[in-house]
Parts: C-alpha cells; structure tokens; sequence
C-alpha cells in the first residue's frame, strides 16, 4: 500500500492537500479534505512533497516586496446546498482469476443543506423489511448507513426514508418520505459509467428542498347547505359511503363488459383505478384485511400493486402466497390503523 492512515496526500485533478483518514481497500481511501471527507483512488493522489521538489527552483528568483496592502483576504468557498442525497460506494476487489469484481456496497445519507433532520432508514428485499435505522444528520454531513453485499442486489433492494426536521416549524411538513429502488440493470449501468469518468461513487438526490406544509382551504359549509348541496358531519360520513369488500376481484372481465377493444394500457390503468377505489374504501371502513385478485399472467398488475403497497403507511405487511381460492393470483393485505 503506496498510502497509510495519517500521511498528507496531494489531490492530483484539485491540486488540494488533505491527509488519509481511512483504507478502503487495495486501490482506494478516504480521504478529508479541510473537514469533507470523500473516497478517492491511489492513482488520483500524490505526496505533497515530490510537487514542492518538482515545482521548486534549484536557485529561486528574487521575489518582489508585497505590502500588506497588497495582500488579499482568502475567502471560506461557499457549500453547495442542493438537497439530501443517497450514496452509493462500490467495494471493488480483484479475484483469483485477476478481474476486478463489487464485493458490497458502502452506503451513506449525505445532506447538503443548513437544516438538520430525523431520519427512519428502512431497506426492504422483495416487500420485506431486512435493515432499519432512526437517527439524526446535522447539516453538511456525511452519514454512514452500513454495507450490503453486492449479491443482494438482485433481490430489488428498496432503500425507504422518512425525514422530519429536528427543530420543528410551523410552516414546514410534518415529515417528508423518500425512496428508492435499484434494479440490477441500473446498477449495472451506474457502474461502468463511474469507472469510464474515473469516480469512485454515484448518488441519488432525495430531495432538494424540505416541503412546506400544505394549507387545507377552509370552505363555508353553510353557505354549500344553502344552495342545495349535501352537506355531511365527517364523524359520520362513513355510513354514507359505499360498503366494502373483503376481496376484489381485478380480472378485466369482472370490471367491465366492453373490455374487448381496449389496448393492454388501457386494461391495466382500469384495473389500477379499481384496486384504487376498494382499497380506499377498505381503509375507510377500517378493514382489518383485504384480498386483492390480480391473476398471475404476466406478473405487471402484481408488481405494480406491490410497488404502491410498499408507500401505504396503513399497510402493516402483505403477501402473495398459496391461497386454496385463488393459487398464486391473489395478495392479501393487512392494515394497521
């Protein structure tokens, strides 16, 4: 190993002096750089020291007389603030055979921006939760989560997160969420495109900016019973909606007659909106459960109602098991309220 923990390193593309703090691995550290740490490749860093000697006059010219003056104030460069970011660090390894392959994945929450926050980090696997954190980012700091080996990544990791401010205001969100999924092809494509730029990591951005909260209208119901409209006591307004069913059956068939001309688009949008409607009035009625018969086929409706099921905070978990009624065509969801 050219570096250890503690030397001075000159950073070759920024021409900036930072010290090792960290080794990575054979071809990377980590390296700070007046107090932002970042991981770099050993063939992108030198020793201060072969620039002072390479750059330096054997017999030095006289140097001018600077007044003070003359001399200018150094300035702190500003930070970027542009959002909260999710990053990716690749573990690259050379195996028996002298190619070089990802072992895992380092994973850190890196906010850019003057606010600190809350945070619950979740990682789920196929809909099923295998990691969780709560914790706090205070601004412009780089957080580590922890390292997923490179094979999981073909069991559609999700990386979930749920952000509120550590010192709450009044026109500010209650909490924001977040997410992300990462598709092996995906990832595959980030990878080549950082190894041909030469960088050691890629990112997504969570958010930019934390939301304001939202103002709900205040609308005279006076006013609405006067011109004739019905005008119901929320308290009550559950009598007045339509029953719930303990199953939904979404094979197009069963949701319209005149499903013949439609394109496949069309067929999965209707099936969609319908999923949509029972299951709002499955949670409005407080259902404990509700069974969702989407078909095997293709897998496309089932995916994509999973997709949403992931994102309902009254979900307490669902599953797409053997049922003796409906085989492998149906998913069966679980509120808690």
């Amino acid at each position: 190993m050219k570096f250890q923990i503690g030397d001075r390193v000159l950073i070759l593309h920024s021409n900036e002096e930072g010290e090792v703090i960290d080794i990575i691995n054979n071809k990377m550290v980590m390296v700070d750089v007046r107090g932002v740490k970042f991981p770099a490749y050993i063939d992108q860093l030198d020793f201060p020291y072969f620039k002072k000697f390479s750059g330096s006059d054997l017999f030095p010219k006289k140097k001018d007389k600077k007044y003070i003056d003359d001399v200018k104030k150094e300035k702190n460069a500003p930070k970027i603030t542009d959002g909260v970011w999710i990053t990716f660090l690749p573990i690259i390894e050379t195996d028996e055979f002298g190619d070089e392959v990802a072992e895992e994945l380092k994973i850190h929450l890196i906010n850019r921006t003057d606010t600190a926050y809350k945070f619950i980090y979740t990682l789920h696997y196929f809909g099923k939760g295998d990691f969780d954190l709560k914790n706090e980012i205070l601004p412009f700091q780089d957080f580590y989560l922890h390292d997923i080996p490179f094979e999981n990544l073909n069991d559609s990791p999700t990386f979930e997160f749920e952000f509120s401010l550590l010192q709450q205001q009044q026109d500010k969100a209650d909490h924001y969420e977040a997410s992300l999924r990462l598709k092996p092809k995906q990832l595959f494509a980030k990878l080549e495109e950082i190894r041909l730029k030469g960088e050691a990591t890629f990112s997504h951005r969570l958010f930019e900016k934390y939301p304001d909260k939202l103002v709900e209208d205040k609308v005279e119901l006076g006013g609405l019973a006067a011109k004739g409209y019905k005008v119901y006591d929320a308290s009550k307004a559950r009598q007045h909606l339509e029953p719930p069913r303990s199953a939904v059956d979404l094979h197009i068939e069963k949701i319209t007659d005149d499903w013949n001309g439609l394109s496949n688009h069309e067929i999965v949008t209707l099936q969609l909106k319908t999923f949509e409607k029972y299951y709002e009035l499955a949670v409005a009625h407080m259902q404990p459960s509700l069974i969702v018969i989407h078909g095997v086929g293709t897998g496309r409706l089932r995916e994509e109602i999973h997709e949403q099921l992931k994102h309902r905070k009254e979900v307490k978990t669902f599953v797409n098991q053997y049922h003796p009624a409906f085989g492998y065509g149906a998913t069966e969801i679980f509120f808690e309220y």
